[in-house]
């Protein structure tokens, strides 16, 4: 899917949100300016939760409350660790999961052990700032939701 603008790609978080619940796990994918942030500003909006979202990467995560709660985490710092999976583990991010839904950004490889059943969003960008978004569905009922978006998502 192209995002054509940094909007479009809130929009388009807010319009994921709608298919996210509790208890979700949703990885984010993509190099530096890829929009990763802008998607999980959307995906706030779409839960509806409180105050502003921004990166994480100086806290590695933190907790907006909303009609759903949202984790959203940060993990690229964590990539240079000896350890980066403990790391992630020392985070706790599985002790609200039940609850909340949790976006890590650059979690590729580290965080999937959290939950068997995941959404991965792989975002890229091309020389024209347009961002181009898939979504790749990991166990569950992934595909059938990830469908689901897919036909209510305008081209």
């Amino acid at each position: 899917m192209k995002l054509r603008t940094v909007e479009d790609t809130r929009a388009f978080g807010s319009r994921l949100a709608g298919i996210l619940r509790a208890g979700d796990l949703v990885v984010l994918t993509g190099p530096l300016g890829a929009g990763k942030t802008a998607l999980v500003q959307g995906i706030g909006a779409g839960l509806e939760v409180v105050g502003a979202i921004t990166s994480p990467t100086f806290v590695i995560a933190r907790l907006h409350r909303g009609r759903t709660p949202l984790v959203h985490a940060d993990a690229y710092r964590l990539g240079d660790r000896p350890d980066p999976r403990a790391e992630i583990d020392d985070l706790d991010l599985d002790a609200s999961a039940d609850d909340a839904v949790t976006v890590v950004e650059w979690g590729e490889g580290l965080v999937e052990q959290l939950n068997d059943e995941y959404l991965q969003v792989r975002l890229d960008r091309l020389d024209d700032d347009t961002r181009v978004a898939e979504l790749i569905p990991h166990g569950g009922d992934w595909a059938a939701r990830v469908k689901q978006l897919d036909e209510r998502t305008p081209e």
